[in-house]
């Protein structure tokens, strides 16, 4: 049997339905090289392939037909600018959290505010929001929580790998969280349990997605209980569902926040809502 070329591989990839980044990425993956190597698949298309790298190629392929992230055959993905490690013990950092991120980044630039602030994220799954905020404010002191042993070891290894030192804590929301904190992020879950797009992300864990019938439960907690937790003045900034941003500004000013407000991912869709917690 003759072996396959690169280019070969990618079209019979192709014809099952694979995107063709996705095929490229995977290819350069199975041969042992970064994804940023398109331009050597260009250069080397008619390149045989290994029956190993062909039939592992073949194996990732298929697994990426049925749903499986990108990110968990590849091992990693990129966020602000960090490549990350995933797996599914955790959610894979989407481009639309850079929103929240850039937000947080807005208040943390405030005149009165110290450049040793001190900011939580709750929910921090693989690592991604807090990394991101303490790679671009490296004094700012940073404390990541979530309620997975699983997702915090990932979250640590991230921290490591980049040199970017975090606090941890175990906990589920703030139970296990003390002391004040100028600005409180989170991108919890916020899909409801009968949500048809659930089916579409079974790969990924459904703790760290489904959030009751509404989709609301874990934002009304975190914005019931995160008054307690911040500084006078401090910020709560949250990411939620497409069409969630009314409700969770609701409940932010019932909650007594002040500034409500909502922020628009790059697709232009309300992605992130947040308020000030002015009571002194």
């Amino acid at each position: 049997m003759t072996a396959l070329t690169c280019v070969q591989a990618l079209s019979a990839a192709q014809a099952t339905g694979l995107d063709r980044l996705d095929a490229q990425l995977l290819l350069l993956h199975a041969l042992g090289k970064p994804g940023s190597d398109r331009a050597w698949l260009l250069a080397h298309d008619t390149d045989a392939l290994t029956d190993g790298v062909a039939q592992q190629f073949e194996r990732l392929s298929q697994r990426r037909a049925s749903g499986e992230p990108l990110a968990y055959l590849v091992g990693s993905q990129e966020f602000f600018g960090l490549k990350l490690q995933v797996d599914p013990r955790v959610l894979v950092p989407r481009p639309d959290t850079e929103t929240l991120v850039e937000w947080a980044l807005e208040q943390l630039a405030e005149a009165e505010l110290p450049a040793s602030a001190r900011v939580l994220d709750l929910g921090t799954g693989s690592g991604a929001i807090a990394l991101a905020l303490k790679k671009a404010r490296p004094a700012v002191d940073m404390t990541a929580v979530d309620a997975s042993s699983d997702a915090l070891a990932v979250a640590r290894v991230n921290a490591m790998a980049h040199q970017l030192p975090l606090s941890f804590i175990q906990s589920s929301w703030l139970a296990n969280v003390s002391g004040h904190f100028h600005v409180i992020v989170s991108n919890p879950p916020y899909v409801a349990n009968s949500d048809e797009h659930l089916i579409a992300l079974r790969h990924e864990p459904l703790q760290a997605l489904a959030a009751g019938e509404d989709g609301l439960s874990d934002l009304r907690q975190i914005i019931e209980h995160a008054p307690g937790y911040l500084h006078p003045q401090g910020w709560l900034l949250l990411e939620h569902g497409y069409d969630q941003a009314q409700a969770v500004r609701a409940l932010l000013v019932l909650r007594g926040f002040t500034e409500v407000q909502s922020r628009n991912d790059l697709a232009g869709i309300t992605r992130c809502s947040g308020g000030r917690w002015a009571v002194l």
